[in-house]
């Protein structure tokens, strides 16, 4: 059935949702999981006087992408679940272009990913990776959406 599974993270309860629902398909097939964090290069919404301090906020999210993936494959391991974590940094383009690249440089034969199931305006201004996972992935994705989202 599935053997790699990639679990993308970004440190929401939706995502944190995805990643138990991973951990359990994991168990019941015996799969092993790939956990992912994008740092994303978007241009800051604070500004940024000089070089110094945008690699100071890029140091600060890689730092905190690493802790997430740490924490995540400690609930993995946990679980008696064999993990391996990646950071990526695409310079350019979309978190969910890295999510798919991931799938495929990786081999993975299932991507499970949270949704925050946005609607509306919000999803036309924040748009949706998760979307755009499920339209461009090279495998099944099973998509788990967030508490209490509308149906």
């Amino acid at each position: 059935m599935y053997t790699n599974i990639l679990v993308p993270l970004d440190g929401s309860d939706t995502s944190r949702r995805g990643l138990r629902e991973a951990i359990a398909l994991a168990t019941a097939v015996k799969a092993k999981l790939r956990l992912l964090h994008v740092v994303s290069d978007f241009t800051p919404m604070v500004e940024i006087v000089n070089d110094t301090e945008l690699e100071l906020f890029r140091s600060g999210l890689h730092q905190y992408g690493r802790r997430l993936l740490d924490t995540a494959a400690a609930e993995v391991r946990a679980a008696e679940v064999e993990v391996s974590t990646v950071l990526r940094e695409p310079k350019g383009g979309r978190v969910a272009d890295a999510i798919v690249d991931e799938a495929r440089e990786a081999r993975c034969d299932l991507v499970v990913i949270g949704t925050h199931g946005r609607r509306g305006f919000q999803r036309a201004l924040m748009g949706s990776d998760a979307e755009l996972v499920v339209r461009e992935s090279p495998v099944p994705v099973l998509v788990i959406r967030a508490a209490g989202a509308a149906s």
